[in-house]
């Protein structure tokens, strides 16, 4: 070959053992993250290796926590993939110090220290208001649907519980009648003493999965019954001595659909998978999954407040979000956006008792359809509904509640869409709520690198 090529030798052994700061830019995201884990309180993450001194000692939790908010950042929440990558990628393998964690202890420190990360999020939001990067001029709520780890197709009505469970009730009875015709017949040719304990397969299918029909269907009735102890008991309940103006709220969560007699209706479903997840509309059809809720600042797209519950509307999800906004960032937005989907007369009184002003659409609009135009003085006799619907065909209103959009939508299209999302790798509320805090907090990891590098 006449062409001259750099040198290329992929099996050059190293005389000095290279430096692993050597092997990233400056600047670079896995820097940035080794840089923030240094700053974050993991005091209760250390608290429970503290508690016992005996065994092998564990993989260090910074490295663990650095770890776990990376490959968040990069969209692989897979244990297996985690493990993987601190052999193939330089960026993870600076990270893990030349560790390899197994993908078991990855996914067990995952699971024990799931609340306190969670909490790493209100730190995560400290450091972008340290960094000017929240101004809660303006915030907006929204909501996305995501899905459960769990199929649509592994729910079941209360209904169609009732009729499966008769119909395996009457087929395991008639394969046990089945099995000891056979079983007399085998001691009648072979004799009393000969071993033939095992259940025949149809017969341990069928049971097993009559006990999980029958184990959902109670716990159906298990919530119907609950909810319907708390309507007797609200009738009763005297709210004249509660103090005038804002009130913490908690989250909403589902509530079975009930009949007068305390018990659930033949639409009420429950997933074997998942029990927690629901079915939910979106855009694309249904899905099992999750609601999942953010309030995002104006200024820079930082996640202030987020939230998971498995009911759908999202209306009652406002004041908790408000609530959560003012605990999470010790201030109070000046206004507060939100679609149609979040409005109710109470709701705006909420925000009003609060000192927030409200922007919340009263009803969906076609694409290209103006508002009317506004002429002469507001009435005085209108409604909160109405004086809603024409403070946002306002210039002022308009030009507030049209950066909605642009505010709060290209988050969930940066999860969804950027890092990949889609669907919870975890199950169960509790940890769902978990998963998606750390999905929040790395966004704002992500913001923060950008607006630091």
């Amino acid at each position: 070959m006449s062409k001259t090529y750099r040198p290329y030798n992929p099996g050059q052994s190293y005389l000095f053992p290279p430096s692993p700061s050597d092997w990233l830019p400056e600047g670079h995201l896995a820097r940035f993250i080794l840089d923030v884990v240094q700053e974050l309180d993991l005091s209760k993450i250390y608290a429970h290796y503290e508690r016992e001194l005996r065994g092998f000692p564990p993989h260090h939790p910074m490295m663990m926590v650095a770890l776990l908010l990376y490959a968040y950042c990069m969209g692989l929440p897979s244990s297996r993939k985690i493990e993987r990558k601190t052999y193939e990628d330089v960026a993870f393998r600076v990270i893990a110090g030349e560790d390899h964690p197994d993908h078991t202890r990855i996914s067990e420190f995952r699971r024990i220290h799931l609340a306190a990360l969670t909490e790493l999020f209100v730190q995560v939001l400290q450091l972008c208001q340290k960094a000017g990067l929240v101004r809660l001029g303006a915030v907006a709520l929204d909501g996305t649907k995501v899905k459960a780890n769990a199929s649509k197709h592994k729910a079941m009505s209360y209904d169609r519980m009732r009729e499966e469970e008769q119909r395996l009730r009457q087929k395991v009875k008639s394969l046990l009648e089945t099995a000891e015709k056979i079983d007399a017949g085998e001691d009648a040719e072979y004799g009393v003493n000969r071993r033939g304990d095992e259940l025949p397969e149809d017969l341990q299918r069928s049971q097993d999965r009559l006990k999980k029909i029958r184990e959902a269907k109670a716990a159906l009735e298990a919530e119907a019954k609950r909810r319907k102890a708390e309507e007797e008991a609200s009738k009763h309940k005297d709210d004249d001595d509660l103090p005038p103006g804002p009130r913490e709220t908690p989250l909403p969560e589902h509530r079975v659909p009930t009949t007068d007699e305390g018990k659930p209706t033949d639409k009420a479903q429950r997933n074997f998978t998942d029990p927690d997840s629901r079915i939910m509309k979106t855009g694309d059809g249904y899905v099992q999954g999750y609601n999942c809720q953010a309030v995002v600042d104006a200024q820079n797209q930082i996640i202030v407040a987020q939230a998971v519950t498995n009911q759908p509307p999202d209306v009652e999800h406002l004041v908790p979000m408000l609530v959560n906004t003012v605990d999470n960032c010790g201030a109070k937005p000046e206004r507060f956006v939100g679609d149609a989907g979040y409005f109710s007369e109470n709701n705006v009184c909420e925000l009003q008792k609060w000192g927030v002003d409200p922007y919340i659409a009263t009803g969906r609009q076609r694409h290209g359809e103006a508002p009317p135009p506004i002429r002469g003085r507001t009435p005085s006799n209108m409604t909160i509904k109405e004086a809603m619907a024409r403070k946002l065909a306002t210039k002022a209103g308009k030009a507030v509640y049209s950066r909605r959009k642009v505010i709060v939508e290209p988050v969930f299209g940066q999860i969804k869409e950027a890092r990949g999302f889609r669907r919870f790798l975890l199950r169960g509320l509790e940890k769902v709520r978990g998963e998606w805090s750390l999905i929040t907090l790395t966004h704002n990891l992500l913001k923060l690198h950008a607006a630091t590098a």
